[in-house]
């Protein structure tokens, strides 16, 4: 039994030496890779949904910053993130903030 399609989810793969290939999309990977990649760093926003980098959020409440006179508010849209360890797992740029850490439990995904 081979495994769907993680692109377009087509039921209907096949192997080729120790890669699995999709005759609908054309994809083609190696199932063990993809394995050691889901064990790596998870980060998951408020609802549940697993973030990539690149991905976009939605800041769900007003966070203060320190050092500035406004916190950033609820509904703020925040572009291209990137995944990071530790505390604060979200690096990005907000507009007007600059660079900083977020925690993934004050963002969902947009």
């Amino acid at each position: 039994m081979t495994p769907p399609c993680p692109k377009c989810k087509c039921e209907y793969t096949y192997y080729i030496d120790s890669l699995v290939n999709c005759p609908e999309c054309g994809h083609e990977w190696n199932p063990k890779e993809e394995e050691a990649e889901e064990a790596g760093l998870v980060v998951l926003d408020v609802n549940g949904n697993r973030l990539q980098d690149g991905d976009s959020v939605v800041v769900i409440k007003n966070l203060p910053v320190k050092g500035a006179a406004q916190p950033i508010k609820a509904g703020t849209k925040v572009k291209n993130i990137r995944l990071t360890e530790g505390d604060h797992n979200i690096d990005c740029k907000i507009d007007g903030f600059g660079a900083m850490g977020l925690k993934s439990e004050f963002v969902k995904k947009a």
